[in-house]
């Protein structure tokens, strides 16, 4: 009897997306990575019910990208075999054989300028002025970045702040420029107010920090600004590590 997955399914669910949500999410995941899939609802069913224990490179690809998490952390094994098959016995389109799904770099990265793999934990800290206290403040999280080709992923690990944090980067040479998107805590000074809007950041040589400015509206419909880095804490992204890190960011 398969085992279910209740790692990709309580991920899912605290995405607040259904199952055919979800199936829409990695196909457009692929689609903006260029390797298209054909996830759809049935397939979903079947990664959460346990039927297939590792889905090919094309979908874990797709998953990290919107869940921004490993594969490995989404209850899934780290390889696969042609021994998976799917309820028809006959093998579904997620069955590809021995099939190495950890994160790449794809070959089109390094004439972007993207020379290295920035996949791992970064520590992310942004600065920003509070009105309604008269003082300037710091957010810091502990991320996880996953790399695909030129794209960064960037998901804060829930122990490490109240207000779950999220990235969308692209690279171009030693510049990254992307989205980001904050939402607070609902007991929080901010009630669970949604933030978001646009950011870069320039890559030092050593690929071990960025910094530069994020963008943004406040409350009273003003548009903020201010600093954000990330700095490299480890090039892990196991459970092991993920579980270390999965704290407040001291001081």
């Amino acid at each position: 009897m398969a085992t279910p997955n209740s790692a990709l399914r309580a991920v899912r669910l605290g995405l607040l997306m259904s199952q055919d949500d979800f199936a829409r999410a990695v196909r457009d995941a692929g689609t903006r990575a260029g390797q298209p899939n054909d996830a759809n609802k049935r397939l979903v069913q079947r990664w959460e019910s346990g039927i297939t224990t590792a889905p090919r490179a094309v979908y874990a690809r797709a998953l990290e990208s919107v869940t921004g998490l490993p594969i490995e952390s989404l209850g899934f094994s780290g390889t696969m075999s042609t021994a998976l098959v799917s309820e028809d016995g006959r093998g579904g389109h997620d069955v590809e054989a021995s099939t190495n799904i950890a994160p790449t770099v794809a070959p089109h990265t390094e004439r972007q300028g993207a020379h290295r793999n920035y996949s791992g934990v970064w520590l992310s800290r942004y600065e920003y002025f509070s009105s309604g206290r008269d003082s300037a403040l710091i957010g810091q999280h502990y991320v996880v970045v996953l790399q695909h080709g030129n794209r960064l992923t960037v998901r804060s690990l829930p122990g490490s702040s109240d207000s779950p944090l999220t990235m969308d980067l692209e690279i171009d040479g030693h510049v990254a420029t992307g989205t980001w998107t904050e939402q607070t805590a609902t007991d929080g000074y901010y009630r669970g107010a949604r933030y978001h809007g646009a950011i870069q950041l320039l890559i030092e040589p050593t690929g071990r920090r960025m910094t530069g400015k994020w963008v943004g509206f406040g409350k009273e419909f003003d548009v903020n600004t201010g600093p954000w880095e990330l700095v490299f804490q480890d090039a892990s992204t196991n459970k092991a590590t993920l579980a270390a890190f999965n704290k407040r960011p001291t001081a």
